[in-house]
């Protein structure tokens, strides 16, 4: 019996990746971001979640693609990597995908391009073609200490401008 692979979908403007449910915490509506001074290009600033101050990083900028275009439909998908959340926002998220493994190309088939070692392979559903991402490959582990610095810092100066206002 074949073991299906179940993803959530991710759209990028009019492109659809796919990454494990196992990495995914939740998918929220984008709330305010609040900018962080001298924070890559790529992240757009943090959020509190709950209390959680999370580091957000727009998936398009990071893949030197035009800035995610916000809608009623962008999502932040929240996952963790490492023990670290960081917030991907999005164009949409969909529900969760299933595709066989014999429905998955490999990778070196399809991007022969040594740059291009974060895709795990192109997956085939219903006609459509989802780009199967490793997001510890696209985040080195210096950039996962870099985003946890961001949100702490950030952390820091919200909770001392939220006490100063007391």
């Amino acid at each position: 019996m074949d073991k299906h692979l179940q993803i959530v979908g991710l759209r990028i403007g009019r492109e659809t990746l796919g990454i494990p449910i196992s990495l995914v915490r939740e998918i929220v509506r984008v709330p305010e971001v609040t900018p962080v001074p001298n924070a890559p290009p790529y992240i757009e600033g943090v959020i509190n979640l709950r209390g959680r101050i999370i580091a957000v990083m727009d998936l398009g900028k990071r893949f030197g693609e035009p800035a995610v275009e916000r809608s009623s439909k962008s999502r932040i998908v929240v996952v963790e990597l490492e023990e670290r959340f960081v917030g991907l926002l999005v164009s949409s998220a969909s529900e969760v995908l299933k595709i066989a493994p014999s429905e998955i190309e490999a990778p070196q088939n399809v991007f022969p391009d040594e740059d291009m070692n974060y895709v795990t392979g192109v997956g085939k559903l219903n006609g459509r073609l989802i780009i199967l991402l490793d997001l510890s490959r696209i985040f080195q582990r210096a950039e996962l200490q870099r985003l946890k610095v961001v949100a702490e810092l950030a952390g820091t100066s919200l909770e001392a401008g939220a006490s100063g206002l007391r």
